[in-house]
């Protein structure tokens, strides 16, 4: 049985939210090839205020089609948007969905208000969402 999607355009991408303040990925986890800046609009559901469309400059592995988030600046733009809009909404929980056509997110930067059918008919889901564990390095008992 099939799930129902979030928006209407086909999923792309994968994602993951690096949680690590003080690791930055200059190269993709899965392929180990470098990342580059790349500018999304991110389709966000937060808590206290619904969908939201936050333009967000992610790295991104052009091989593996994944964009990667720090969530330390995700939560620090979060709540920038939203102390203007929903002050009670700030601090609590976010969920990135996917991502907006960028000239629906230009459009809405614009004033022009839609609806949440017109917004979800330029959005695309993440393929499949990524989690991200870093080990430190060290040294470590001989596994055997």
């Amino acid at each position: 049985m099939d799930r129902a999607r979030i928006g209407k355009q086909p999923p792309r991408y994968s994602f993951v939210l690096n949680p690590y303040r003080d690791i930055r990925l200059s190269k993709c986890p899965t392929c180990e090839k470098p990342t580059h800046p790349r500018k999304f609009a991110l389709f966000i559901h937060a808590d206290g205020w619904g969908p939201l469309i936050l333009g967000k400059t992610c790295r991104y592995c052009t091989h593996c089609e994944l964009v990667i988030a720090h969530k330390d600046e995700m939560d620090a733009e979060i709540s920038r948007s939203l102390s203007r809009l929903a002050p009670e909404a700030v601090g609590r929980n976010y969920l990135v969905l996917g991502t907006a056509d960028r000239k629906e997110w230009q459009r809405c930067l614009k004033g022009k208000e839609q609806t949440l059918n017109e917004t979800i008919e330029h959005v695309a889901e993440f393929k499949r969402h990524m989690h991200l564990e870093v080990k430190p390095g060290g040294w470590y008992p001989a596994s055997g």
